[in-house]
């Protein structure tokens, strides 16, 4: 009996020290706690907890539609313009913690795009409601560009900043950048800059949807009149694009001659009579495809907590885009840019959101027009690189599979070190080309628009 007493007491004090050890240990990873994005931002953006969120609205109950709501932002806001610098943010995170530091990287050891491009959605959502204060809900509509300006190779300290560049009447245009963290006292070198942006945000009245004003951003300096002019040319631009969707209007005359050349390849691609035969680096577009279907659950909400925030999605489409890309051209790709990218409808938590990759268009073409053909075919073959560019198409629909949204499309763009094509042959997917080409050519005209006005600004030009 006495060995059998002596055994328990050893088991009870293996078992408290066990105990205290889990204690220490999930003391230790509440501290490093963490969704995938910086603590600091995740903090901001998710401030009450899920559960509590939960049994709220069950209390409260949220059977009403948003149009039968009557407006609850107050009347008596303060609407006075603000400076830019009012809602400048800055944070440092990475590379003094391993711990942060592996939420951050790859299997390749180099640091995971998608987790910034998380990091900057919840941080462009700070720097909103520093400008429009909490009164309002404030939701991401659209990704203009990220650009790589300089590659990650190395892992450092980063600094994330931004600040609010240009407003409308509810929407405002955010300017967002990833640097090199400088020295203490120091100020960001414009070769370290890694990654710039700007998105668009719209406030909302909470009840309604409905969007409702904000204040106007202030332009004190030359730099902050320039961030606002091209802020406004953005804006110009997104409502231009929107009444030349092809959604709304045909393609011109230089774009339906492309089609009905391609059109004109396919045919002698199966022409018996014909010698030529479809290469094999050239591909059917519907061949191209990448699908994934997931539940989105509570731990990706935003901070009012009952939809997925856009980072979140950011992150899986943009991940879906690169294994699309990869497996087209059997190669890694390397990322280049997200091109133009709206944000249609909210992702409820709890629904099933299908993302769907699609190689929309490679350059160089693999006709170029309708009087190339085959010498711009042939003048392209020792070309080894090729800019790829992928497009997501998002929708969601509740668990029972019922309604039916599109939630968003996004359009992402890499190079691969492979000759290879793409060739769509339905009208879809003829005009998804006809997008993409048209959103490579408007980036082609905005670098070469920068490239002009970087020269004026060496030489001292001025408008």
């Amino acid at each position: 009996m006495a060995a059998r007493a002596n055994t328990w007491r050893a088991l009870l004090r293996t078992t408290r020290t066990r105990v205290a050890s889990s204690q220490r240990s999930l003391t230790t990873t509440s501290v490093r706690r963490t969704d995938g994005v910086f603590r600091q931002l995740t903090d901001q953006r998710v401030q009450t907890p899920w559960i509590e969120a939960f049994r709220k609205r069950q209390r409260e109950g949220h059977d009403a539609a948003p149009g039968e709501k009557k407006p609850s932002t107050p009347s008596n806001r303060d609407l006075t313009p603000k400076k830019m610098s009012d809602s400048h943010y800055s944070i440092l995170p990475l590379a003094q913690d391993p711990w942060l530091l592996d939420t951050y990287l790859n299997s390749s050891g180099h640091i995971r795009l998608g987790t910034i491009f998380m990091d900057l959605d919840a941080l462009s959502g700070v720097i909103a409601y520093k400008h429009t204060g909490d009164d309002v809900t404030t939701v991401t509509a659209a990704f203009d560009r990220i650009t790589i300006n300089h590659p990650l190779h190395e892992i450092c300290d980063l600094q994330l900043s931004g600040q609010v560049s240009y407003t409308g009447r509810s929407s405002m245009e955010i300017s967002l950048q990833v640097a090199r963290a400088p020295q203490p006292g120091q100020k960001v070198k414009q070769e370290d800059v890694m990654i710039t942006c700007q998105c668009t945000m719209v406030s909302l009245d909470p009840s309604t949807k409905k969007p409702v004003e904000i204040a106007q951003v202030r332009r004190d300096t030359d730099e902050e009149k320039q961030l606002f002019e091209q802020g406004e040319k953005n804006s110009k631009h997104r409502k231009d694009l929107a009444k030349r969707s092809l959604l709304k209007t045909t393609p011109n005359d230089e774009e339906s001659d492309l089609i009905h050349a391609m059109w004109q390849r396919q045919l002698q691609y199966h022409d018996p009579n014909d010698s030529l035969r479809k290469p094999d680096n050239v591909h059917f577009m519907d061949t191209t495809r990448l699908n994934t279907a997931n539940i989105m659950q509570p731990q990706y909400r935003n901070r009012h907590n009952f939809m997925i925030f856009g980072g979140f999605l950011l992150k899986q489409t943009f991940e879906l885009a690169f294994c699309c890309a990869a497996s087209f051209a059997h190669t890694r790709p390397t990322f280049v840019s997200l091109d133009p990218s709206t944000f249609q409808n909210p992702v409820p938590v709890g629904s099933v959101l299908y993302l769907t990759a699609t190689i929309v268009y490679t350059d160089p073409p693999l006709v170029s027009n309708s009087n190339e053909g085959a010498a711009a075919e042939q003048s392209q073959s020792d070309n080894q690189q090729t800019r790829v560019q992928v497009r997501v198409d998002s929708k969601v629909r509740n668990v029972e599979h019922g309604e039916t949204k599109p939630t968003g499309q996004f359009n992402y763009t890499f190079t691969v070190d492979r000759n290879i094509k793409v060739l769509p042959r339905t009208y879809t997917e003829f005009m998804m080309y006809v997008d993409a080409r048209r959103r490579v050519r408007r980036v082609m005209e905005s670098m070469q628009d920068g490239e002009i006005a970087d020269r004026k600004k060496g030489d001292g030009i001025t408008e």
